[in-house]
């Protein structure tokens, strides 16, 4: 039974257990907060797992690492430096870091050809999508060894060419967040209702195809080139700049529309579960599966 190191008990870390467990691995969870052990009992029970504060102990004869500790550039490469000392050097050191490039956490460190970035989408025992993001020091076996590991589990890892800070999803991502929190503090629309806009559209659309072939298609038989040289010529808008002096206002309005502490969370994040499984059950039905589990 092969065995993974988790270095960190936040969130992500907890659902890299859960994924990692459920395929077979024996789990260990290294976090030095004093819950963890009951933490591991209410949420992770029924899984081959250890704990220990000992992030030396808990890499020791390990054959995979996966760390989501917190997101501080000096705490990730005192973090790694420990891990580098205490691993064989066939060993994968595999950062969940969601925007820090992997050059950083690994300057200076001894075993920068083993470090590289397995950044998942919250939470990866359900999102199929790991960014691997190897620095240029990084070794091709490591990369390799990382995207079989994540295959194996049934994640989809995508190899980035290079590094670029917050990667690809995360750089998506905060573009469209941005454009959407514009058009509110705008008064354009409402929070509640660009959210159900979005999943009535784009977010349905992309569940199915990504943006290129969303283009392609758009433009017809002529494809992406006949849509850019028609509607797509006549889209001549900017996008719009948050005003970051008014955040609390769509601070308040979020948390008015779907709650906020811990009850309000653990609702939204299991009707989350319960939608993101259901589209990949239907996936699967009509053979289009990004999860090759």
């Amino acid at each position: 039974m092969s065995t993974v190191t988790i270095v960190g008990a936040g969130v992500i870390g907890e659902s890299f257990a859960r994924l990692f467990g459920d395929a077979g691995w024996s789990v260990r969870i290294s976090d030095p907060r004093p819950d963890l052990d009951e933490l591991v009992a209410r949420n992770l029970a029924g899984l081959d797992i250890a704990t220990t504060a000992d992030l030396a102990e808990a890499a020791e004869g390990t054959d995979y690492v996966q760390e989501a500790g917190p997101e501080r550039i000096e705490l990730k490469r005192e973090l790694f430096a420990t891990l580098a000392a205490h691993t064989r050097d066939d060993v994968v050191l595999a950062s969940s870091s969601s925007s820090l490039l992997p050059s950083d956490i690994a300057e200076g460190n001894p075993a920068a050809d083993r470090i590289l970035v397995g950044h998942p989408f919250n939470p990866p025992q359900l999102m199929p999508l790991i960014e691997v993001v190897p620095l240029p020091q990084t070794r091709t076996d490591i990369v390799d060894h990382a995207v079989s590991v994540y295959t194996e589990l049934g994640r989809v890892p995508i190899r980035l060419h290079k590094e670029i800070p917050g990667f690809v999803g995360n750089r998506l991502q905060k573009v469209f967040n941005a454009e959407a929190t514009y058009l509110v503090q705008q008064g354009v629309i409402d929070v509640g209702d660009l959210d159900e806009l979005v999943k009535t559209s784009l977010g349905l659309r992309w569940s199915t195809i990504g943006p290129f072939e969303s283009q392609q298609l758009g433009g017809g038989p002529g494809g992406m080139r006949h849509l850019y040289e028609n509607v797509g010529s006549q889209m001549r808008f900017s996008a719009g700049t948050v005003d970051a002096s008014a955040m609390d206002e769509v601070f308040d309005e979020v948390d008015a529309v779907y709650g906020s502490g811990e009850q309000a969370y653990r609702a939204l994040a299991a009707d989350r579960d319960a939608r993101t499984a259901a589209v990949l059950r239907a996936l699967r039905e009509v053979g289009q599966d990004p999860d090759p589990a």
